[in-house]
């Protein structure tokens, strides 16, 4: 009987992630309160780093000029449920891809979430080639850490995206 409710729970975990992500597809047709955009300063503002931030480049406006190619680990970001941090590959101007150093690991829930939240990111970030995407439903605090993680590494990579 356990192991059908704990099977029962992980399938209900993966329909609300299921559905948030599909809801933050939809644009602004979601749900009030099912997805957010990562949280940036206003445009001209300096962001708690001291780096300037701007509006985002328009797609296919050089967004990667000037970046420099390599692997860019990002900050530590502590969570509610432990420490996030990812690491940018940035090739020919591009992010080719986000590989995870450090997931949450605080409770048997938050390893479940991290495995359905990661991929649904790590796609976002690869197709809009910026960290500046709509958070996971369910996955609020992995999205936040992951997607600030990432920030950070495109920051030390001169990435502008």
């Amino acid at each position: 009987m356990r192991a059908r409710s704990a099977v029962l729970a992980g399938l209900a975990s993966a329909a609300v992630l299921l559905i948030g992500w599909h809801a933050g597809n939809q644009g602004d047709s979601a749900p009030r309160g099912t997805t957010s955009k990562a949280a940036s300063p206003p445009s001209g503002t300096e962001s708690a780093a001291g780096n300037s931030v701007g509006p985002p480049a328009p797609a296919g406006a050089g967004a990667g000029v000037g970046a420099k190619d390599g692997t860019f680990d990002g900050s530590q970001i502590q969570t509610r449920y432990g420490t996030i941090q990812v690491q940018a590959v940035i090739a020919g101007g591009k992010i080719t891809d986000v590989v995870p150093l450090q997931l949450t690991d605080v409770g048997s829930l938050s390893g479940e979430i991290d495995q359905q939240a990661v991929p649904m990111l790590k796609s976002e970030v690869l197709s809009s080639q910026s960290a500046n995407v709509d958070t996971v439903g369910g996955a609020t605090y992995t999205s936040q850490g992951y997607l600030n993680s990432l920030q950070a590494a495109l920051d030390a990579a001169n990435f502008k995206g």
